[in-house]
């Protein structure tokens, strides 16, 4: 999967040739003609580089832009786009942005809450992995190499090809790409049955600052420890994943129950927060809080709604809930029985359309969004929980998403991956709001909404550190300095919140893997400068 050892030598000959002769040029063009001179022959890189120029630079850029807010022509453009169809494209890449001083973002899907994968506020290019996207799957063994340009809808839609047995522990939303997604964490309907998707993962390709090639055996344990969940932009570039695969029976069950506070809401899921995380395993209800318009005209009310999967059939289900929930009154008519790719469809809100929808990269609508997180270890009061009901009532209200930990989530060590948040959370909450017009006034007022309702929660949730979910990027809990270093005490702020005392070993891996911080954005892992340079 590499590039031969002499491929790299001729690299960095050819450069040295160039520098030779193009010292009258800018960096910029310097940097441009070396990736065109040294890459895979049989696929230049030139084929697949786009700057401002170029007719297709636009389109590529806005391809994978998921958040509008990141959108605007105010918003910095990358110098150059990169969409690699090699590894080598990628080795070039990274050795040229280092010896040139260019700031290198990586992208898979442009899912980013915060946008980081495709904006940065120093002169920057993109290495977009979407067309590094294949994925070869083995039954017989239950394992599969994904690229990291693939997206999570691509890889279920790949795997129900091969068997309608087997899944994978990932997110519910089909175009988020694996690339981020996977080195975050990444957790899903099956997180209660298998753990997260980075619980899953059995290797990897990485390519590092220096341009070599690693997999798990030769990075060694530390790093790969370290992508399992501590975010794979702090090291380098991972093109590539090798997962473990899910046994799923069948024939599962989804329902969705909604109730209003009219409706005995309130009673529901204060029963929730009991059970939620302690039911079996083969279960997992997701509670979403909201306000919608009540029964009378101009009347609004709080709805809690109810989303389940089941990794069984309508029968044992109601046996479940019948025994450990019957607070929510679930009947046979709730539920509807499919196969496991389609309750995939389910989840997405696409039920009933042909499988191959998951195979679009491209959202079906874009908005501008903000979101926070928490996780909560000890029930809600109701008290507290009319203090939120008054939050969602405001005008500019978003919703929150509450997903039910325990299971195999309980089981696994806060340390075994970077991703702490084990035993002892009952489940974990999104804060998302999200609007249509544009505007920085009117992104202040949603943005604010999230901001209010977050300090309003306080007292609710984790505590010493206030803990907060990687893959739900949230730059209100810190930021790095992009310039210069950033020191271990001002990226604590933020990362222990993420990492808990996980922190500490990604600085030392970041440090030796990285240690000029080549790869680094406003919440990369630091690299710890030596002593004679504070």
């Amino acid at each position: 999967m590499g590039a031969s050892t002499s491929a790299i030598l001729l690299l960095f000959a050819n450069l040295v040739v160039f520098i030779s002769w193009a010292t009258s040029s800018s960096i910029h063009e310097n940097f441009l003609q070396c990736l065109s001179f040294n890459s895979n022959h049989t696929t230049p890189i030139s084929n697949v580089l786009y700057t401002p120029k170029n007719l297709s630079y636009s389109a590529i850029l806005e391809s994978s832009i998921e958040n509008l807010r990141f959108s605007s022509s105010a918003t910095p453009k990358p110098r150059l786009i990169i969409t690699p169809l090699h590894v080598s494209h990628i080795q070039a890449t990274v050795v040229y942005s280092k010896k040139y001083g260019m700031h290198v973002r990586v992208r898979s899907g442009g899912h980013d809450y915060e946008g980081l994968s495709y904006v940065s506020e120093i002169p920057f290019i993109i290495i977009d992995l979407s067309v590094l996207r294949s994925i070869n799957i083995s039954i017989e063994d239950g394992t599969a190499w994904v690229e990291a340009g693939a997206t999570v809808g691509e890889v279920y839609y790949r795997i129900a090809q091969k068997s309608r047995t087997y899944g994978f522990p990932a997110g519910s939303c089909p175009t988020v790409g694996v690339g981020g997604h996977f080195s975050g964490g990444g957790f899903g309907t099956l997180m209660r049955k298998y753990g997260l998707a980075a619980d899953n993962i059995v290797d990897a390709y990485i390519v590092v600052s220096d341009g070599r090639v690693l997999n798990r055996e030769s990075m060694g344990e530390d790093l790969f420890w370290a992508i399992r969940g501590g975010g794979g932009a702090s090291f380098g570039v991972i093109f590539s994943w090798k997962i473990k695969l899910a046994p799923v029976p069948p024939i599962v069950t989804v329902f969705t129950i909604s109730r209003t506070l009219e409706q005995g809401a309130l009673k529901v899921f204060l029963k929730w927060q009991q059970v939620g995380s302690t039911l079996q395993e083969d279960i997992f209800i997701e509670a979403i809080l909201g306000a919608v318009s009540g029964s009378q005209e101009g009347e609004r009310t709080i709805q809690v709604s109810f989303k389940t999967l089941f990794l069984g059939n309508t029968s044992e289900l109601l046996s479940l809930m019948k025994k450990s929930f019957p607070d929510l009154g679930l009947e046979a008519k709730d539920c509807l029985e499919m196969s496991w790719i389609e309750s995939v469809l389910y989840y997405a809100d696409l039920s009933g359309v042909p499988e191959n929808v998951l195979l679009n990269r491209i959202p079906r609508f874009k908005n501008y969004f903000k979101a926070k997180s928490d996780y909560v270890q000890e029930p809600i009061s109701e008290t507290g929980l009319q203090g939120v009901w008054k939050m969602l009532y405001q005008e500019g209200a978003g919703i929150m998403i509450l997903s039910p930990y325990g299971g195999r989530m309980d089981k696994i060590s806060e340390t075994e991956v970077p991703f702490p948040h084990r035993k002892g959370n009952l489940y974990k909450i999104q804060y998302l709001v999200s609007w249509d017009e544009e505007g920085d006034k009117v992104s202040k007022k949603y943005i604010n909404w999230t901001r209010k309702l977050y300090a309003y929660m306080a007292p609710y949730v984790s505590k010493l550190p206030r803990a907060a979910y990687f893959n739900y990027r949230d730059l209100d809990l810190g930021m790095n300095k992009l310039r210069g270093n950033t020191s271990y005490a001002q990226a604590s702020i933020w990362g222990i919140k993420y990492f808990g005392f996980n922190f500490d070993r990604l600085v030392y891996v970041k440090t030796k893997v990285d240690p000029s911080n080549f790869f680094r954005n406003e919440q990369s892992i630091p690299a710890l400068s030596p002593w004679w340079k504070n």
